[in-house]
């Protein structure tokens, strides 16, 4: 059975990781109006290379940046000289921290990695042990639009990009390949370069719908005060791409 733990090949160059992402930055705003409502540590779970922890940090709050891969680790420590961060590499389903915190938040779709219900729930488990009473916990996901879901396995062109080492051209491709029993998207992401050269990850991702979300909050010791459509705080609906969800635990 595939776990956390064996569904991060997608993450094994964190230089071209942060390439190819660190132009995202719609949840920093989101997360900072959020900060400046709470004090103490916040908690940033599969935190990668610290795309969101930084800004965070930057603001002068006080962060510890979670994730389980020693790699993508290494590449935030470099980007986070005298900032105020810990870095902690751990299962964030088995997460044992020093602290609670009043706000804790998992963003880059992350949640979607926890591929199990028995998973979903480890993960909330220990969100809410480190928060304290009526803390928050944010995080997004991607909703599962017919779109999202309904795709042919074929490979099809995404995007092209100039490889930041090498300055060549590089085409990516997809293939996803969508399994309903268990909610489970599987892709496979194809970097051609220019000359000649393919490489090729995997990555598995769950989906999860808005009253299963809600009920999944509520089992859990939480109060679901949000479920919005993006970063920007739009309605949910049918069409929406993202489920942006702010949880409480209860006090």
């Amino acid at each position: 059975m595939m776990t956390m733990r064996t569904n991060l090949e997608e993450y094994d160059n964190p230089e071209l990781y942060d390439f190819e992402n660190n132009g995202y930055s719609a949840d920093v705003s989101f997360l900072l109006k959020w900060a400046e409502q709470v004090d103490g540590v916040i908690v940033d779970l599969a935190c990668g290379t610290g795309r969101a922890t930084l800004p965070l940090a930057e603001k002068g709050h006080l962060m510890i940046g979670v994730d389980i891969h020693t790699g993508m680790l290494e590449q935030a420590k470099k980007k986070s000289s005298n900032l105020p961060v810990k870095w902690v590499e751990q299962d964030c389903t088995a997460l044992r921290l020093d602290v609670t915190s009043k706000m804790i938040y998992m963003v880059g779709n992350s949640f979607q990695h926890f591929l199990t219900n028995m998973e979903q729930d480890q993960l909330l488990s220990a969100v809410h042990h480190h928060l304290e009473d009526n803390g928050i916990f944010i995080f997004g996901t991607r909703f599962p639009n017919k779109e999202e879901l309904l795709q042919p396995a074929i490979e099809e062109f995404w995007r092209s990009y100039r490889d930041p080492s090498s300055g060549e051209k590089v085409d990516v491709y997809t293939i996803s390949e969508y399994d309903a029993l268990k909610q489970i998207q599987h892709y496979t992401t194809i970097r051609k370069a220019q000359d000649g050269s393919e490489s090729r990850t995997g990555i598995s991702l769950r989906y999860v719908y808005p009253q299963e979300m809600q009920r999944l909050a509520e089992a859990n010791g939480f109060s679901l005060l949000h479920m919005f459509s993006d970063w920007h705080e739009s309605p949910i609906s049918s069409d929406s791409l993202e489920m942006i969800c702010v949880l409480q635990k209860k006090g």
